[in-house]
């Protein structure tokens, strides 16, 4: 792969490389894997993962600046468990669980707690449709709001 030297085009190989590897592998690669695999000082990693944080291409742990999500994926375990035939992930959300399995073109199997009594409840999503789902998707705040607090939402 030809890396552009640019900044833009740095941030677009970060980009790239993050998303693909965690599509492959279900695990959110953190600065230094980024920056070996592409033969790049984790100093300019550091830097382009912060310009893609501010850009809301992915979140980084505060204070400590680890990928925490490269949406729809996130790099730590939570509520929202995507599984497909031959791999696992973790969504921030159900929205980002279902893009998961959007991203990754793939059919699986989400569960998530009820936010009313913590049951696990499941959706499956088959050839692009959801085939089986129990309960309702329910979001406390507007979409346009999700990034007022994004690790609240």
């Amino acid at each position: 792969m030809i890396r552009c030297m640019t900044t833009d085009g740095l941030d677009r190989d970060v980009r790239l490389f993050v998303l693909g590897e965690t599509a492959r592998t279900g695990s959110v690669p953190q600065a230094r894997a980024v920056a070996a695999a592409l033969g790049r000082s984790e100093a300019d990693i550091a830097a382009s993962l912060k310009r893609l944080a501010a850009a809301k291409v992915l979140i980084l742990a505060p204070n400590e600046g680890h990928i925490w999500a490269a949406n729809p994926f996130c790099a730590v375990p939570s509520g929202f468990r995507v599984v497909t035939a031959d791999q696992s992930y973790w969504g921030i959300c159900i929205w980002d669980a279902l893009g998961v399995l959007a991203a990754v073109g793939r059919d699986g199997t989400v569960t998530a707690p009820c936010a009313d009594c913590g049951d696990a409840m499941a959706l499956e999503v088959r050839d692009d449709a959801l085939v089986r789902s129990e309960g309702i998707v329910h979001f406390a705040v507007p979409a346009r709001r999700w990034w007022d607090n994004i690790g609240f939402s």
